[in-house]
């Protein structure tokens, strides 16, 4: 895994701060610490409240315990060991007021920004990640197939929103992904409404659109239903919405653009009247975090890979009258794509 990131030979060690490329690298979750490594080492900076952990889960790893206040210099040191010269460093995740701290005490050292190397490397996922992301997407339809029994009219979104919560937990998860999004009615025309106090009435459209973390991978999932029978319009809108998304999944497949990608969708909606409607992108990579590279949308040129995992939700959202969103989560392959999200599509449950 370390060795992918010297193929820009322009780089001689790699430094890691943020929680989610220290976890990607030693599997360990912790509030603080560094990463730092080369072609032949690789260090795990802490301190004294994960030095214990750190040896038995991370025995591939160099484990130097350090405090804040001397983190910096005893990367210094760490970095002049290694005889590096030029230092990546994660430019979409320090602050100005850091980098002014990191740049004055590694004055030595040229700083080059990698950002984007880690986060190419991560979109990819190893066999392992496929697993770890399978898994919590099971967890997030189990959890969803356990509250759909509970919806009735009068329960409101906050309730919904709950019981997901309650029941992810309980099917293993160890945190939501994102903030639950429950919307009813009218509401579901927002594409990231927060869940309030709305009742359900009779009739109302259900936008669902929930993920949990587990074994810290992410899912993604929407579904849009009613328990009654909503209007012709929304009928209507939802098997647009819901033929797009087939069509996408059908031909979504490695080597393909993520333009490309995107316009399998948003043509078929264009075609049947929804432009302006559908106003966000096709998907997203997911996994550490639930946005992640790739960003399957219109005009963006980079390369769909295989084992990238990808959300593929097509939406169309009409104020005043209510919105759908079917998304799944699935696997880039070179004939197509795997789906990890079989649950049930329909608009009556």
């Amino acid at each position: 895994m370390v060795n992918e990131l010297f193929d820009n030979k322009k780089i001689d060690a790699y430094m890691f701060l943020s929680e989610d490329n220290r976890f990607y690298f030693t599997h360990f979750d912790t509030s603080f610490g560094c990463i730092l490594v080369n072609e032949k080492e690789k260090y795990f900076l802490t301190d004294f409240r994960y030095e214990n952990a750190a040896r038995q889960m991370c025995p591939d790893f160099n484990i130097v315990v350090v405090g804040y206040s001397d983190l910096y210099s005893k990367v210094c040191e760490i970095l002049k060991r290694m005889n590096a010269k030029y230092v990546g460093y994660e430019d979409d995740y320090i602050t100005v007021a850091e980098f002014k701290n990191i740049k004055s005490a590694l004055s030595e050292f040229t700083l080059k920004p990698a950002s984007e190397t880690i986060a190419r490397m991560r979109a990819v996922k190893t066999e392992e990640e496929l697993e770890l992301i399978a898994a919590a997407e099971n967890i997030t339809q189990k959890a969803l197939s356990k509250v759909i029994p509970l919806i009735k009219v009068g329960i409101t979104e906050k309730e919904v929103s709950a019981e997901i919560l309650f029941e992810m937990i309980r099917c293993g998860a160890q945190s939501l992904a994102f903030d639950n999004i429950v919307a009813f009615g009218e509401n579901s025309a927002q594409p990231h409404h927060k869940s309030g106090n709305k009742k359900l009435e009779k009739n109302d459209l259900i936008l669902i659109d929930i993920g949990c973390k587990a074994n810290g991978y992410c899912s993604d999932m929407t579904r849009t239903f009613t328990l009654g029978e909503p209007n012709s319009q929304l009928i209507s809108l939802h098997s647009i919405v819901a033929e797009a998304q087939s069509y996408a999944l059908k031909n979504i497949r490695a080597g393909m653009t993520c333009h490309e990608a995107d316009s399998l969708a948003r043509e078929y909606l264009a075609a049947n009247g929804y432009t302006k409607e559908f106003g966000h992108s096709l998907g997203h990579g997911v996994g550490i975090n639930v946005h992640e590279m790739p960003r399957v949308a219109k005009g963006n040129s980079q390369v769909l890979e295989e084992n990238m995992v990808i959300s593929v939700e097509p939406g169309v959202y009409i104020d005043g009258l209510g919105g759908v969103r079917i998304e799944d989560l699935v696997i880039v392959k070179k004939d197509g794509v795997v789906n990890l999200t079989p649950f049930n599509k329909n608009l009556n449950f």
